[in-house]
């Protein structure tokens, strides 16, 4: 685990000699050519999501986006998460949303989700780039499969297609490891420790789990107290500044939303299947409809090749490996424990994984095929070697490409766009009510001149926060504080709309049935199952 090992050229001459560039310019290189196709290539599959679904951009795909988008508009408006209404997730999305939710006075919330939309997919392609610097040092072949790789990893496309935390994410790790790293060792910078810490702290203001990496590196920064002490500061930094006013603001209801709900929710939630969570960790679209035999193959194929050719490249180049090198590993390891200990995942989690395990796959390979001695492979075959190990990645990338904009085309559209009679029917500034707010965000309904309209952003979070981590489904509807809060949602509600999943998120009982039957009306139903409501009495325009 010490020392920086030289490597091929970023410019991908090999041996330590610069290439000639015979008058080109100094940019068009093998190494950042590849990178830059690479990014195409992550480029098009994220826009390809949208482009393949008339009506995806402006419409309704998801639940959490809602949450995520809604907490930034509602920030702009004046109203703090935590204190004024219940977010469960920590306050980096809705910083990183503000800009375009002030946006929002101009466009509409519905403009503005889409426009959330297309930034999101601008954080998910340049994790790509990210990812080729910070291996660029390694030569062609590494970057081709690090790039590669992570600009084709299906869950990370899918995780881009619309407001989701993972991209942004890996955006600031990866910002953070390409500050810390300086090829295959850490910087020898105190600047470079604490501003790469700084942005792993913001991409802990994300999401926790940039402790993961955090952690890593502390270690490998070790035993030289100094340098981790300095990195941990950046970190803490990072972290502390965005988070400190909301938790200042709302210190009891920040930790019932961030710690309490969450962990109560695990001790309730029912167990995701292995396979399943397999599956997507191996990164391939599931478009052939994989058996249980299948992934478990696959799996194994990929935990073998990373064992056999982490082994390979130690004995053949007889050097330890890089820093970098432990640094992907231990991380990718430690990221796949994480994602198969707890009871919940959902697709959108093995976004994270990307990046990391590219590397893993990509720089044991590097090693085995660049570093060997001459004494062990010949110049002639090394290069032949490496012309092999470049076209095979290509290939694969190719194939790759094809299976997952074939499973982007064919994907479901959820609830889609938003009917036409729904925002005829509500007038702008009506206070309604629904249990997925990206419908109203992409209907424009979301901002309410009521007084007294709920804030709401996230019915499940709200339930699992005031229950300490009761779904409906396992009581949320029993808990008197949840059963008082829906009860005061309906009350001040002059619409309601319903999605055909409503009963997972809304801690329905018989006396808020009841409400809903005895003072509402249903005016609306459309082809996907949306249900629209109006309070009785209030006039339809």
């Amino acid at each position: 685990m010490s020392g920086t090992l030289a490597r091929t050229p970023a410019d991908g001459s090999q041996d330590g000699a610069a290439e000639p560039q015979h008058g080109r310019q100094a940019w068009r290189t093998p190494v950042n050519l590849v990178i830059i196709i690479t990014t195409l290539v992550a480029l098009g599959l994220r826009l390809y999501y949208q482009a393949t679904r008339p009506g995806f951009l402006m419409g309704v795909t998801e639940y959490d986006d809602g949450p995520y988008f809604g907490s930034a508009v509602r920030l702009v408006h004046g109203s703090l998460p935590y204190r004024d209404f219940v977010l469960v997730q920590p306050p980096g999305i809705t910083l990183l949303m503000s800009p375009v939710g002030l946006l929002t006075y101009l466009t509409g919330t519905g403009w503005g989700l889409a426009i959330g939309r297309i930034l999101t997919v601008l954080a998910g392609t340049a994790s790509v780039p990210l990812a080729g610097l910070l291996v660029r040092h390694r030569g062609v072949l590494a970057v081709l499969i690090t790039c590669g790789v992570t600009a084709v990893y299906s869950d990370a496309v899918a995780a881009a297609h619309t407001v989701l935390v993972e991209p942004w994410l890996v955006l600031f790790c990866l910002i953070g490891a390409v500050t810390v790293f300086d090829r295959d060792g850490l910087s020898a910078s105190t600047k470079r420790l604490v501003w790469g810490g700084v942005a792993f702290g913001f991409a802990g203001v994300v999401e926790a789990w940039a402790i993961v990496p955090v952690l890593v590196i502390i270690a490998l920064c070790l035993p030289q107290l100094r340098r981790a002490a300095l990195f941990v500061a950046g970190v803490a930094a990072g972290f502390l500044i965005p988070v400190l006013p909301f938790a200042i603001a709302a210190p009891s209801q920040l930790y019932r939303s961030l710690i309490t709900a969450q962990v109560g929710y695990r001790a309730h939630a029912g167990r995701v299947g292995v396979l399943l969570r397999l599956r997507n960790i191996i990164g391939i679209p599931d478009v052939l409809g994989w058996s249980r035999t299948m992934v478990l193959l696959a799996a194994f194929l990929i935990l073998l090749f990373v064992i056999v050719t982490q082994v390979a490249a130690a004995l053949v180049t007889r050097r330890p490996q890089p820093i970098l090198d432990w640094f992907a590993t231990v991380t990718t390891v430690l990221i796949v424990l994480m994602f198969l200990w707890p009871p919940q995942f959902h697709y959108h989690f093995a976004a994270f994984l990307a990046p990391f395990l590219a590397m893993t796959l990509a720089l044991p390979i590097s090693r085995l095929v660049a570093d060997a001695p001459s004494s062990t492979i010949a110049p002639a075959t090394r290069r032949q070697l490496e012309w092999g190990a470049l076209g095979l990645a290509g290939v694969l990338l190719v194939v790759t490409v094809g299976a997952q904009a074939n499973f982007e085309s064919t994907a479901p559209k959820v609830i889609g766009p938003i009917p036409a009679t729904i925002q005829r029917d509500i007038p702008p500034g009506a206070c309604v009510l629904t249990a997925q707010v990206s419908v109203t965000l992409a209907a424009n309904r979301f901002v309410s001149n009521v007084p007294g309209c709920p804030l709401m952003i996230d019915s499940l979070g709200t339930d699992l926060a005031l229950s300490n981590g009761l779904k409906p489904q396992t009581g949320a509807g029993r808990v008197p504080k949840v059963a008082a809060f829906w009860n005061q949602a309906f009350s001040h509600a002059q619409y309601v709309i319903l999605t055909a999943t409503n009963g997972r998120r809304i801690a329905w009982n018989l006396a808020l049935q009841a409400y809903l039957n005895d003072h509402f009306t249903q005016v609306y139903r459309s082809p996907r199952k949306l249900l629209l409501y109006v309070r009785k009495g209030q006039s339809v325009p």
